[in-house]
């Protein structure tokens, strides 16, 4: 018996993938292999170069070099090329394409190498036969590669054709899809191997058009990848044995066969885009495997685990963002995976593959190894975990805060709680909600702490063209209730006003009110500049829901406002600790002759030029002043206002009293102070928000004092008529 033909040939892999490529073609009979950087060197028989054709799924192609020269220039390349008798592998009636790879002082792009060897072919077969063979880029009959390096030309045959990782079962893909042969090397790595599945899950929690379910249904049930593919590189070579083809194809079939009676493996995936879960079955159909494998349009958050399934492999490819402000959403999507893995998944293994190791740290555990693979050009890594509790990381990737800013980790834990909830917040759209559409108004509270489950305040803000933002604010929960208790009713609250509203996460915004000392009411939450512009009545307003405590806009005052806009015609005004200055852009739009607009805050007051700017107002009858309003008042004076706006905040830094003001103990001042700036028959307006407040007994006796306080509230804060206090001041 003579000795088989060994041909040396390169098997080339995803980048990363090559030693997992070594060993599966090891196991493939193959045993003079050599793992290179771009995959691995074998020297094999006819037979076994067929089987690593067939049965490789980590490989990309598999080039079998038949001969190799010097190609120091152009000229050369083409003689060594000529040089070789293409007869012995192409038949002339046969169509080829050349692939050329390599670089070189003398060579200006591939193409140019491709055609010089493309060149030697078609000449030589010219030269000896008069006619010549065709070119195809498509799917030609033999596929010829070169490789170029240190001025040696390797000329080699793709036998594969096409890339082995196109299988034949892909009909369609998402938007960034995993190869077939980077997925089978994933499960090759998390230990997913042929005969040691029976009985095993793998499942895929966001499982796309379910590329990694496929491969590890293929490799349960020992299917060849190749079984489906149509096009093989080596069907138009003159030495293929097609006769040790068909042999090694119909073992294979058998295998499968075999394979479908003996194997009881559940392959599940789930996915919360239904249009994605819609291609994932034509792709399993495609490789007719839906007996072996379910997916559904289920979002992560919504993982239940089945009773049904073993402990085996739960293996994905999330997300992982291109840009700053998707990972910052991802952050939660990674750590709910950690969570999923914690709560359900225990006992089992697992596999992430992710493109940012940054995001990888937030699923909060600890991987026994890492592996570096790159999915196309992206450079990704692949994390390898078991779940067994001393593996789990003790502490939260985020605290409570971050997670309650993250739409994706809202969680309803009580449903009949949230159910209630819910209720209320859409009887309130039908009164309160009604109320503010009959009004014209597009900015209003519609639910203040109404249940003392959900303690918080939810102000809705229209935006110009209708768009709808939510403005959250948690009250601070009392001591005796427990932090986890807290956040879980803040959560599902979250979720519910969500939900019931119809507005998406990404415009709700949380805040948590306290006590402000010192200038933390001037202080920044985030730097984000998100402003747009609200309607009320005929002004326009800027808001800003996210940087600071407050949103630029005090929707409890809106009566007030209201009335300085129907009052103020022709008249001077005064507006103290004026903030971004809303009530002097009623003032003006209502007629008044000058307005005088007074704040310590730069930032306010840009904003508060902002507002005018919205809303025409210009000239020098209408001043925005940076000054300390205590020391202002104190300058000697005799300039008059008709109408003085007072609303300072309940304590707050000033070089005046002592170091801080304190409304409660300075208003009397305050106020004495304002009434020397007030003109005959003129009105103070003053208003604070110290619920416990006390007007001073002495300054009705000095002056003519209305309680304004009922005036002054909307529909909309009459479950809270301690929001402010409200009076008007007149001379006697």
């Amino acid at each position: 018996m003579s000795t088989p033909t060994l041909y040396h040939a390169f098997v080339s892999a995803p980048k990363g993938l090559q030693y997992a490529l070594e060993q599966e073609l090891q196991t493939l009979g193959i045993k003079k292999t050599k793992a290179v950087p771009a995959g691995v060197e074998i020297s094999a028989s006819i037979a076994d170069v067929y089987r690593a054709l067939l049965w490789s799924r980590i490989a990309n192609r598999l080039v079998v070099d038949i001969d190799s020269g010097p190609a120091g220039s152009a000229d050369e390349l083409y003689a060594t090329a000529k040089s070789i008798d293409w007869a012995v592998h192409l038949k002339l009636a046969s169509s080829f394409a050349v692939d050329f790879h390599g670089a070189a002082s003398w060579l200006n792009n591939s193409t140019f190498g491709a055609l010089k060897v493309k060149d030697a072919i078609v000449d030589q077969f010219r030269e000896a036969t008069g006619e010549r063979p065709s070119v195809s880029r498509d799917t030609p009959d033999l596929r010829i590669a070169v490789r170029l390096r240190r001025g040696q030309a390797v000329f080699g045959l793709d036998l594969s054709g096409d890339s082995l990782h196109r299988r034949g079962y892909r009909q369609l893909a998402g938007k960034a899809p995993l190869k077939e042969n980077l997925a089978a090397g994933m499960l090759w790595l998390a230990g997913w191997r042929t005969g040691n599945t029976n009985e095993s899950t793998l499942l895929d929690p966001m499982c796309g058009s379910a590329t990694l379910l496929i491969e590890g249904a293929m490799i349960a049930l020992d299917k060849a990848p190749g079984l489906l593919r149509e096009y093989w590189g080596f069907k138009g070579w003159k030495l293929h044995d097609e006769g040790v083809w068909q042999q090694l194809v119909t073992e294979a079939e058998s295998r499968y066969e075999s394979a479908q009676t003996t194997q009881t493996v559940r392959c599940v995936g789930f996915d919360e885009h239904a249009p994605v879960v819609k291609k994932a079955w034509q792709n399993i159909e495609a490789a007719g495997l839906e007996k072996y494998i379910h997916v559904e349009k289920r979002a992560l958050e919504d993982f239940v685990p089945s009773e049904k399934w073993q402990p085996g492999l739960v293996i994905s490819n999330p997300p992982y963002g291109e840009r700053l402000g998707e990972q910052r959403g991802l952050r939660a999507l990674y750590a709910n995976l950690g969570a999923v893995f914690d709560r359900d998944l225990m006992g089992w293994k697992a596999a992430v593959l992710t493109g940012n190791a940054e995001l990888g740290r937030h699923i909060a555990w600890r991987s026994h190894k890492q592996y570096k693979l790159f999915n196309g050009a992206l450079e990704s890594l692949l994390l390898l975990f078991n779940l067994e509790p001393e593996n789990r990381h003790q502490e939260a990737w985020q605290s409570q805060a971050q997670r309650l800013a993250d739409p994706a980790q809202w969680r309803i834990a009580q449903p009949e709680r949230a159910a209630m909830l819910a209720n209320r917040i859409q009887k309130n759209t039908r009164t309160i909600g009604k109320w503010a559409k009959q009004q014209g108004i597009s900015c209003f509270r519609l639910y203040d702490a109404d249940m003392p489950e959900y303690a918080f305040a939810l102000d809705i803000y229209e935006q110009a063209g209708g768009e709808r933002h939510l403005h959250v604010q948690e009250y601070m929960p009392p001591k005796s209730l427990p932090d986890k208790v807290a956040f879980e009713r803040l959560s599902e609250a979250l979720k519910v006003i969500s939900d019931s509203l119809s507005v998406p996460g990404e415009r709700i915004y949380l805040k948590r009110r306290q006590r402000q000392k010192g200038i933390q009411q001037y202080e920044k939450h985030d730097r984000r500049k998100e402003f747009f512009t609200v309607a009320e009545y005929d002004a326009l307003l800027r808001v800003n829901l996210r940087d600071y405590l407050d949103t630029g806009l005090f929707l409890d005052h809106r009566p007030i406002r209201r009335w300085m806009h129907e009052e103020c015609s022709g008249k001077k005004v005064l507006n103290l600790f004026c903030y971004t200055a809303a009530v002097t852009v009623h003032a003006a739009l209502g007629g008044a002759s000058a307005t005088t607009s007074i704040d310590m805050s730069k930032t306010y007051l840009d904003w508060a030029r902002q507002n005018f700017e919205l809303n025409h107002i210009e000239g020098d009858r209408h001043q925005l002043v940076h000054a300390d309003c205590l020391e202002w008042l104190s300058e000697a004076s005799s300039e008059q206002y008709d109408v003085i706006f007072l609303d300072p905040p309940s304590f707050s830094n000033s070089k005046r009293m002592e170091g801080v003001l304190d409304i409660q103990r300075d208003h009397a001042d305050m106020i004495r102070a304002c009434m020397q700036r007030l003109a005959k028959g003129g009105t103070l307006v003053f208003s604070n928000n110290l619920q416990k407040f006390v007007l001073a007994n002495e300054l009705e006796q000095e002056f003519v004092v209305k309680d304004w306080h009922a005036n002054s509230l909307d529909k909309d804060f009459e479950r809270n008529p301690k929001i402010h206090h409200c009076w008007l001041f007149r001379q006697r």
